[in-house]
Order: C-alpha cells, then sequence, then structure tokens
C-alpha cells in the first residue's frame, strides 16, 4: 500500500519550496512565488511569516512593478543566517575562509605556521580559527562547520587522512581538530576542495577532469555532478603515474612521475614569484619562455593520456589557472594533436571558472550544500 503524505510532511515541503525558491530568485515578491509554485496566497503568507521570524528571509525594499499603486515587497534570504568556515593547511601556511550561504567570502585571513602533525600545532590551527571568528563577529551558533582542506587522500567520512606523505600525515585524525571546536569539522582531499568549488560555479558542469596545477600536481575526477574518489580512496591520483623511470624522485618514493613533471615546483620559483615568472614568460624572457614551454609540453603529454582515457571536459584549475592564456590553450591542443592518434576538437580545455580561493572555499561548500539541502 502506497504511504500517504501526512498534513506536517506538506507543511515541510512547502517551506523548503518557498526557501528553495527565494535562495536561487535572490529577490522575490509573494506573487513570484504563488504563480511559479502554484501555492495558495495564505500558504505562502503563512510561510513567509515563519521564515522572518526565524530569521532565514528578511524584506528587501519594494520591487519595481507596472501595476498602478503600491508596489510589492522584495523578500530575500539572509545570506549570513549561517555560515561556513574552509581551512586549506599548508606546510608553512594555515588559509582560512568565512562563507556566506551563496558561497560569497565574508572574510579571510592566512596565518604563517609551520605544519607539526603534534596536539601543540592543532590547538594552534584552531585558536587562529576562533580569533579568525571573533574577528568576523560571528557567532557560534551561525556556524555550520569547519571543512580542512589537505594534501592527502581522505577517508570517504572524512575523518582521517589515509595516505599524507607530503605533510607527512597518513592516519590523521579529525579528532585532533574536534576537540578544541565546538563545531561540525571534517577533512577534505585538497584537489577534492577545488572541484568542488568548480561545480558550485558552474551549475551546468556535468562531466570533467579537473586537475589542480598547484604547487604539487593533483586531479579530481567528477562524473554527473559528484566527485569520485574510487573504491580504494585513489581515484584521480594522476601525479603517481610514472613516466620516467629514471626521472626525478617523487615525494612518494618513486622517480619520474608526473609530479615531477607537473607541478608548478618545475617553473623553478616559489608561488610568491609565479607574477615575476609570467612577466618574463610574456615579456620574451628566453630562459622563462624555454621553462615555461617544457612545463606545457609535458602538461599536454599528460593531458593526452588521460583523455585518451576519460574523454570528456579537462578543467584547468590551481595556482596556475589565473595566469593561463588563450595562447597556452592553443599550444596545448596543438602540442596533443601531434601526440593523439583521434583527429580533436578544440573544444575540451578550460581554464577554472573559481581559480581564487578555490581550495578553502571548497572546504566550507559541503556545509553549505548540507544546510540548503536540509533547510
Amino acid at each position: 500500500m502506497k504511504k500517504s503524505i501526512t498534513p506536517s510532511e506538506i507543511r515541510q515541503t512547502n517551506r523548503q519550496r518557498i526557501y528553495q525558491y527565494i535562495y536561487q530568485k535572490q529577490t522575490v515578491s509573494q506573487q513570484d512565488i504563488a504563480y511559479d509554485l502554484h501555492l495558495s496566497r495564505p500558504t505562502i503568507t503563512t510561510n513567509l511569516n515563519a521564515l522572518k521570524e526565524e530569521g532565514l528571509i528578511h524584506e528587501a525594499g519594494q520591487l519595481e512593478s507596472e501595476v498602478v499603486g503600491r508596489k510589492p515587497s522584495a523578500y530575500a534570504i539572509q545570506p549570513q543566517y549561517r555560515v561556513s568556515i574552509g581551512v586549506e593547511l599548508l606546510s608553512h601556511l594555515i588559509k582560512i575562509i568565512a562563507i556566506d550561504l551563496y558561497g560569497q567570502k565574508i572574510h579571510r585571513s592566512v596565518f604563517e605556521v609551520d605544519f607539526h602533525p603534534t596536539d601543540a600545532y592543532f590547538q594552534d590551527v584552531c585558536s587562529h580559527i576562533l580569533q579568525f571568528k571573533d574577528t568576523c563577529q560571528i557567532r557560534d551558533e551561525q556556524i555550520l562547520g569547519v571543512g580542512f582542506a589537505m594534501q592527502g587522500l581522505i577517508s570517504p567520512d572524512g575523518q582521517r587522512v589515509i595516505y599524507g606523505k607530503i605533510l607527512g600525515c597518513t592516519g590523521l585524525h579529525v579528532s585532533v581538530v574536534k576537540k578544541y571546536l565546538p563545531y561540525p569539522c571534517r577533512f577534505i582531499h585538497d584537489a577534492n576542495s577545488a572541484a568542488i568549488a568548480e561545480l558550485w560555479a558552474a551549475p551546468n558542469l556535468k562531466d570533467a577532469f579537473y586537475l589542480s596545477l598547484s604547487r604539487h600536481l593533483a586531479a579530481a575526477l567528477i562524473l554527473d555532478r559528484k566527485i569520485i574518489t574510487g573504491r580504494h580512496g585513489h581515484s584521480a591520483t594522476i601525479e603517481h603515474i610514472q613516466m620516467d623511470p629514471d626521472g626525478e624522485r617523487c615525494y612518494c618514493g618513486r622517480r619520474g612521475c608526473l609530479e615531477t613533471l607537473c607541478s608548478l615546483r618545475t617553473l623553478q620559483c616559489d608561488l610568491e614569484d609565479l607574477d615575476t615568472f609570467f612577466e618574463k614568460v610574456r615579456s620574451a624572457d628566453r630562459r622563462a619562455q624555454e621553462i615555461w614551454i617544457t612545463y606545457l609540453k609535458n602538461l599536454a603529454r599528460a593531458i593526452n593520456m588521460l583523455h585518451l582515457v576519460y574523454d570528456k571536459t579537462f578543467i584547468l584549475g590551481g595556482y596556475l589557472a589565473p595566469y593561463l592564456q588563450q595562447t597556452d590553450i592553443d599550444y596545448l591542443y596543438q602540442e596533443i594533436a601531434e601526440q593523439t592518434p583521434f583527429p580533436e576538437a578544440h573544444d575540451f580545455l578550460e581554464i577554472s571558472r573559481m581559480p581564487k580561493h578555490n581550495i578553502t572555499i571548497g572546504a566550507a561548500l559541503p556545509y553549505v550544500q548540507q544546510f540548503l539541502e536540509q533547510v
């Protein structure tokens, strides 16, 4: 027998539909809601009053109308009704960002702290987070959770680092921060975090291979708008595909991995010097151009190999993304064309739509997404 829907479930559904509609449209009138959701005026009025009373929405002035008479009231959500925090832990830095329910930055801070997998280090990290929260004047009850982006593979439940050789933190459990923070906390692989931010910025993106071209190479496989981690948690770990057994030693201990060819370390400059490096590249400095061309050749080789396996859109993200120009994309297509057996169209390489703060924002977004699904 089919289970009947209770009045309580109907009320909850109507509430969710109205809130989601206001969220998506950003500014709406009662008439907009009634017309598009086919709900009665009493139902709409009751729900709007309840949502206002809870602080979820507010009246945002009046909308322009072609109808003579009083202009209709406008309703919008309270973007900071709930806030999420994203943290990126690096070898010498802690990056923290707070975002609202639209994924917009509220505030961001960077602290110079050397990473150590010790209780004292994580106590210090959490102290910075709490200080950051107070600086932003965010109340504890506003915080949905804290996502920690890590340079390592993370267990599916976000509780443990299952492979963390870069920072030397394999086996680290999220309890090291939970005991100092009164909020939900979870770890997330930094490349997956960046891919989540990309999906947020591109609602129509369905399938893609996200390449994080940063201090270290990383990737994320996107299928039907989901990040695929695989049975053992290491899908898309392309950085450890061995390209040259006699090449440079990778941090994994083997030689000639893609990490040694396509991470930004091969540009022979620190991240802080990328501006200077690319000024030289664009001004035809011979040595800088030689380094850059070598990098692009190696990147094209990697993309061609991966594209033969996964014939989808390839998104070039990470710290390198803001520096990429169309001439670089054209060169990659040219190199790929010389390597692939197929007549490839120049239609599968894209530069990230969200190159700025994508890792920290992506670490915070899952809590926002969960809230919006349940509100």
